[in-house]
């Protein structure tokens, strides 16, 4: 059975979408791209703004059979240059890569021509990810054992952390009530990483939660309905007094006013206090993602 392994071409871009989406819908309920959305990716990625003005090299990658896009890899080289973080400096790194279950022999000739690209760069360090855009969907999920099992075979070894993605039906949130501490009140503003909801007792901020949307006009469907937990903190001698509980009511009231039906936060699985406070006020566990994936350079004599 004859497989083609070529660059991606613009009249592959509805069966590549489908390949993304099926293995982003696996990992995050509800969570799809648009062709838009994944074309943009293969371009540029402006809300990394930090990141991707390093990536000197972009390529995508697919493998057909039988007139079917039945695998996938978007690859990156990064720059050699100071401004780069040493971490990427010099990098090559499988930015994802998706395949059917069933073509695992094109995903195996793919993987080959992916490694020859990242050999051919000569760069210090080979990586591999699974950073789609989705929401959410990062790493090497537990939802995808076929990826796993096949970056294994190619020598590429988990040496980062593992992450722990929850999501939770804003409907079910804490519903604003009694304040938990007399004089209370919440202030609205711009944070850092979206909307802040402050908790203020007598001037002093106390907490905050900060919410960022995840819809990205032009990029991501208007009906997603997914927002996500950037930053939440209450300050020490404030905490165990309902003030987290809190603040997560304040910003569900805001998201149902919005129409936004999902929020998403994350964990390391050592944050057992922070995990427990996310089942209390109705999160649920969605996946564990492995990230820092990285394979041995053989240097050729």
């Amino acid at each position: 059975m004859s497989i083609d392994v070529r660059p991606f071409r613009r009249g592959d871009r509805d069966q590549l979408t489908l390949l993304v989406n099926a293995h982003a819908s696996a990992v995050m309920p509800g969570a799809s791209a648009s062709v838009n959305t994944v074309l943009n990716q293969l371009e540029r990625e402006p809300s990394e703004f930090i990141v991707d003005p390093w990536v000197i090299d972009r390529l995508t990658l697919v493998a057909q059979q039988r007139e079917r896009i039945v695998a996938a890899a978007y690859l990156h080289r990064y720059a050699d240059d100071d401004c780069v973080n040493a971490s990427l400096r010099n990098a090559g790194l499988i930015h994802w890569f998706v395949f059917w279950p069933d073509a695992e022999a094109a995903a195996e000739l793919l993987m080959r021509a992916c490694l020859a690209t990242l050999d051919g760069w000569h760069v210090a360090m080979q990586g591999a990810d699974g950073s789609l855009p989705v929401p959410g969907v990062y790493g090497i999920p537990e939802q995808w054992p076929h990826i796993q099992a096949l970056f294994e075979r190619v020598g590429f070894t988990h040496g980062g952390r593992i992450e722990i993605v929850h999501l939770a039906n804003v409907a079910g949130l804490p519903t604003n009530g009694d304040s938990p501490i007399q004089g209370l009140i919440v202030q609205r503003s711009v944070g850092a990483s979206g909307t802040r909801f402050s908790a203020v007792v007598r001037d002093d901020v106390v907490g905050f939660i900060e919410v960022e949307s995840r819809e990205e006009p032009g990029r991501t469907p208007l009906h997603a309905g997914l927002a996500d937990i950037g930053n939440l903190c209450v300050m020490e001698g404030w905490r165990r007094r309902g003030l987290g509980r809190w603040l997560i009511a304040q910003a569900a009231d805001r998201l149902r006013l919005g129409r936004f039906d999902r929020l998403s936060d994350y964990a390391w699985p050592e944050e057992e206090d922070r995990r427990a406070f996310l089942r209390a006020v109705g999160f649920r566990e969605i996946t564990r993602t492995r990230r820092g994936w990285r394979r041995q350079i053989h240097e050729v004599a």
